[in-house]
């Protein structure tokens, strides 16, 4: 696939994702939370920078695209909705929308929960459709985890989980932040007898211990050991004293659970 992404670690726990479509050169930054880290990584790539896409308004997302979009002449986008607490947007996204990385196609997903009018990019090779596509869903869905209810309340990050649930399954996952380790051992409290998330909690740790990034995930991989995407399971239900609640319900007391919980 030409979409090569560069992890770029910043502040506490954050990732920034450089996306470089390698047919053209043409370059984004998703979620600069500052400038400082990206300003080498994009030195080394010629100093192109053609956009800036945030996926909310939360400072440690947006703090550095002003002054990368003023150093590199690049365009902001970001959700229309959110206009009034973003920097100027250059294009205001809905569901639905595109925008062109050279080559690729970075498609507009609606994904409220975390905050009001969150969205994510999935990056797609349409020209090669049998590629993975590349899913950039900021503090939505975490590895074995997803963001906390800020704005939205819980039917509605269930009804945009079950949203990023449904892409296909090699669809790969870069989240927002470096939590997987945490929510690994959160959800072996509520799922101890999931095989799959035992062996992944293993990886998580070699990975860590070895100071690697976790991303990216799968599609697969978190049908398969993200509690928060198995409310229908009757381990989980039953583990939780919910077999007879609704889906959303289930959801929201694991992210209840999983606000309190102390690993």
């Amino acid at each position: 696939m030409p979409l090569v992404v560069e992890v770029v670690p910043l502040l506490a726990d954050n990732y920034a994702y450089l996306l470089v479509d390698e047919t053209s050169g043409s370059c984004a930054v998703v979620d600069p939370g500052e400038a400082a880290p990206l300003l080498e990584p994009l030195r080394a790539r010629g100093n192109r920078l053609d956009w800036i896409l945030l996926t909310h308004h939360h400072t440690d997302h947006i703090g550095g695209a002003i002054e990368l979009a003023r150093r590199f002449r690049a365009r902001i986008a970001g959700a229309a909705a959110d206009a009034d607490r973003l920097p100027p947007l250059d294009r205001r996204l809905v569901e639905g929308d595109t925008l062109a990385l050279g080559a690729l196609t970075v498609r507009t997903l609606a994904t409220p929960g975390h905050t009001r009018h969150h969205i994510a990019f999935l990056v797609e090779d349409t020209q090669r459709p049998a590629q993975p596509s590349d899913l950039f869903c900021g503090d939505t869905l975490f590895i074995m985890g997803c963001g906390r209810l800020f704005e939205g309340d819980a039917a509605t990050m269930w009804n945009t989980l079950e949203k990023l649930a449904a892409l296909p399954e090699t669809t790969r996952i870069w989240c927002g932040h470096e939590y997987t380790l945490a929510n690994a051992r959160f959800a072996l409290s509520v799922d101890p007898d999931n095989p799959a998330l035992r062996a992944r909690l293993n990886e998580v740790e070699q990975l860590r211990a070895q100071g690697r990034p976790t991303v990216p995930s799968t599609i697969a991989q978190e049908r398969a050991t993200n509690p928060f995407l198995r409310a229908r399971d009757p381990a989980i239900r039953r583990r939780l004293g919910l077999e007879r609640a609704t889906d959303a319900e289930v959801f929201a007391a694991l992210r209840r659970a999983k606000d309190n919980f102390r690993s």
